[in-house]
């Protein structure tokens, strides 16, 4: 088994934010939702966590419901809560607070066993910031497919 397998990715994250810091925490999981997660039901889409107190918490996460768990199954939508170090979240909650960042959910993936989330500390882009990323991405493949033509 590898060291790390991922669940799922939140691929529109990077091209909606400007990922400044990432940091890599665990979760408070049911048993029903591990069995899940590892069962791969599990999307990032319109998640996004939020500081409440000294804790941070994940909302909007879906993981789906695991059928052989039956009465003792879980709300697929429930907030979670996300384990870091205390100076971690205090310095989300700086960042946070003064400069108007969010955080945002990057991927989900297990790691030596456990469910681990890897959380952006990131800005929000604006459309052009989007359109020039699109046509710097553009002219980057055109200029690597002339290389490779040229050789």
């Amino acid at each position: 088994m590898p060291a790390t397998t991922l669940v799922c990715q939140n691929r529109k994250a990077r091209y909606d934010y400007d990922v400044e810091d990432t940091f890599e925490c665990g979760m408070v999981l049911l048993g029903s939702e591990v069995k899940s997660l590892r069962a791969g039901t599990a999307n990032l889409k319109d998640a996004y966590a939020a500081i409440e107190g000294d804790e941070v918490w994940l909302y909007n996460m879906h993981i789906g419901a695991y059928g052989p768990s039956s009465y003792a199954n879980h709300d697929p939508l429930r907030k979670r809560k996300l384990l870091l170090h205390r100076a971690q979240i205090e310095k989300l909650i700086g960042r946070v607070r003064e400069r108007g960042q969010t955080l945002v959910p990057l991927s989900l993936y297990f790691k030596d066993g456990r469910a681990k989330l890897e959380l952006a500390l990131a800005k929000g882009k604006r459309q052009y910031d989007r359109r020039e990323d699109v046509k710097k991405r553009e002219m980057d493949r055109e200029a690597a497919q002339a290389m490779r033509r040229r050789r």
